[in-house]
């Protein structure tokens, strides 16, 4: 049986991941690729340092297809996510997701990327021109910086 959640430091083949969910029952497929862009906020980007611990965010990419396939029982879904350096419109993360229908996959897709930078510890350090900086896990919080939510 195929790995339906990995990380890698390979570059990401989006017909594979894609062709995974493919199936007879499913008029859906949804597909989200997640790119390095140049301009944040700005800033222009030379390129990204992801890392992470593997086994980890294995784990919870895991746990994100099962809470996606309690929500939409007829989800199948396959979750691929890369570390390591990667240049200005390289793939980041692909999220493939096919449903009978096509509310249901691009639901399931959102949810999988936001809970991703949610819960899946993956950590990214952004390169400029002019330096850089570890810009924290997906959703760019800062180890050690309280959220707004904690600040009273």
């Amino acid at each position: 049986m195929e790995k339906r959640c990995w990380i890698t430091s390979e570059p990401l083949e989006i017909e594979d991941v894609t062709k995974r969910v493919i199936r007879r029952e499913a008029g859906a497929v949804n597909t989200f690729i997640g790119t390095v862009r140049e301009f944040t906020k700005g800033k222009r980007t030379l390129y990204l340092q992801y890392e992470t611990y593997k086994e980890m965010a294995e784990k919870k990419l895991e746990q994100i297809t099962k809470e996606m396939e309690r929500q939409w029982p007829s989800a199948d879904v396959v979750i691929a996510h890369r570390v390591g350096r990667l240049e200005i419109t390289d793939v980041a993360v692909i999220i493939a997701v096919s449903t009978p229908h096509r509310n249901d996959s691009y639901e399931a897709s959102r949810y999988a990327i936001e809970r991703i930078k949610e819960i899946v510890p993956i950590w990214k350090k952004e390169h400029w021109e002019d330096g850089e900086e570890w810009i924290g896990d997906q959703k760019e919080v800062k180890p050690g910086v309280p959220l707004k939510e904690e600040i009273k």
